[in-house]
């Protein structure tokens, strides 16, 4: 499944929190409706049957209650995608990437394995930390093996930690920096990765058992010097296609000059790194710290302000459509989790979720400790209506598309008063919300609710203005008036 996602360690975002974010995206030609809902524990299967491979397995019988974004047709199964558990525990499955025939002529990939369909709902009920999270689905990646290679972020107050799969059964994760973000396109990621720390003190790093074994018996350590201590992981699992340097690494780029414009030169002849760069970092140390709103931008972009924007005026337009968008008309949803460590803990996780293509979407926050989403946000199903924040949002992003100069303001202002609404209403309820009440889930699905519900008014009143700036540009027009 094509997506981007974006990590951020607690002491590089605004508040201490960590955040995990990604966008699913649709692969090329269909689109995938989503719905935003909570598994409870008496909802959990204790036998869970994938439907796209013949994997099933026996589930413990005390799942923890979680957020997902599943699909809303199961025809293809579950995709729970993003959710945070009732232990504050996130995880975000998954971002679809790649190797290459040295690793999976050595460890081939299971047809009959795990896969995207099935990972949220096999892991995370299951899990009380980050780390948890890692060495669970390494373990089912080691016991059952997957049919592609994916990345999967997990989450806690403390801690944010990326796994990779390595071919069929290996896998690598290591915790992203407290100090930094990471950005993941769809491409394997982990540049230096320490296997002293993964076989030691696991401090950092951790790794299926017999990986130093897979390394050598395979051959696949290409440093020149492998005395430095650090394996080029990257090299070693990962690609360098030419395909990379128009779908994969200017996603990267654009991101990383964006958060960092001044720690490097990101354009011109003498640039460090270009959108085709291999060796641009897995992470930075921001110049600044990061907040959701930052992170919503850079998961809609399309690369603004360079000659790649499709929606540029500037130039003679030969760049434009070059490279893959992150923003881009086949976006499903888009989910940010938010673990404050400075609210107690019954108010600490935030699930923030927009829907559509990002381009045009807003990003509303929703608390996570609840037993149910508002029906905007979770009753989609197949039926295009505007009683759905994803089909209202793909409306409008389809209708303001081929309209970008006139509607580009309205857009701006939806998506402003949205995350302003948004944001005030998280603060009065993290006021008043009396966190001993045994009914603090109940409570907070109230607030949920008015949330949702002034969404809806934003996204309608949004949705009336683009379609009045379409209609006036439809080919039938005609300026004589009858009246």
């Amino acid at each position: 499944m094509p997506c981007t996602t974006i990590l951020v360690g607690k002491r590089a975002t605004y508040d201490g929190s960590t955040m995990m974010a990604r966008n699913e995206d649709s692969g090329a030609g269909h689109f995938t409706a989503k719905k935003f809902i909570v598994v409870r524990p008496e909802d959990q299967p204790r036998h869970y049957q994938a439907v796209l491979s013949k994997f099933n397995i026996d589930l413990p019988d005390d799942p923890l209650r979680y957020t997902a974004v599943p699909n809303a047709l199961p025809d293809e199964g579950v995709w729970g995608e993003a959710g945070v558990n009732e232990a504050n525990v996130a995880m975000s499955e998954t971002e679809t990437i790649t190797s290459n025939a040295r690793v999976l002529g050595a460890d081939p990939l299971v047809r009959e394995g795990i896969g995207e369909e099935d990972m949220l709902t096999i892991v995370l009920p299951y899990i009380r930390s980050a780390r948890e999270g890692v060495l669970r689905l390494g373990g089912l990646l080691e016991q059952y093996g997957t049919y592609e290679m994916n990345g999967v972020g997990f989450q806690d107050v403390n801690e944010v930690w990326w796994l990779e799969s390595i071919g069929g059964h290996h896998w690598i994760a290591k915790r992203v920096p407290d100090d930094a973000y990471v950005t993941m396109p769809n491409q394997q990621g982990i540049d230096r990765f320490d296997l002293t720390d993964a076989f030691g003190e696991k401090k950092n790093h951790l790794c299926s058992p017999d990986l130093n074994e897979f390394i050598r018996d395979n051959h696949l350590d290409l440093r020149m010097d492998p005395s430095d201590g650090w394996l080029d992981a990257r090299a070693a699992f990962g690609s360098r296609d030419d395909a990379d340097h128009v779908y994969n690494t200017p996603r990267a780029w654009f991101m990383q000059r964006w958060l960092n414009p001044r720690s490097a030169r990101w354009d011109g002849p003498d640039a460090d790194f270009t959108p085709e760069s291999d060796d641009i970092p897995w992470s930075w140390v921001p110049e600044k710290k990061i907040t959701p709103e930052d992170v919503k931008y850079v998961l809609s972009a399309h690369y603004q302000g360079t000659p790649f924007d499709p929606y540029g005026r500037h130039g003679d337009g030969l760049a434009r459509n070059k490279y893959r968008s992150i923003g881009i008309n086949r976006n499903n949803f888009l989910s940010l989790t938010q673990i404050r460590p400075d609210l107690p803990e019954g108010l600490r996780a935030l699930q923030w979720i927009a829907m559509g293509s990002n381009v045009f979407n807003a990003f509303v926050p929703f608390y996570a400790n609840v037993d149910r989403t508002p029906d905007y946000f979770a009753l989609t199903d197949g039926a295009v209506t505007t009683d759905s924040f994803y089909w209202a949002n793909r409306l409008i992003g389809a209708l303001a598309d081929a309209h970008f100069a006139r509607c580009a303001s309205p857009i701006e202002r939806y998506q402003h008063a949205v995350a302003q609404m948004g944001r005030r209403l998280i603060n009065e309820w993290d006021q008043k919300a009396d966190v001993s009440a045994p009914d603090l889930p109940a409570l907070l699905e109230q607030a949920n609710d008015q949330i949702a519900r002034l969404a809806r008014e934003q996204t309608d009143k949004v949705l009336s203005q683009v379609l009045y700036e379409a209609s006036l540009e439809m080919k039938n027009a005609f300026s004589r008036s009858d009246a």
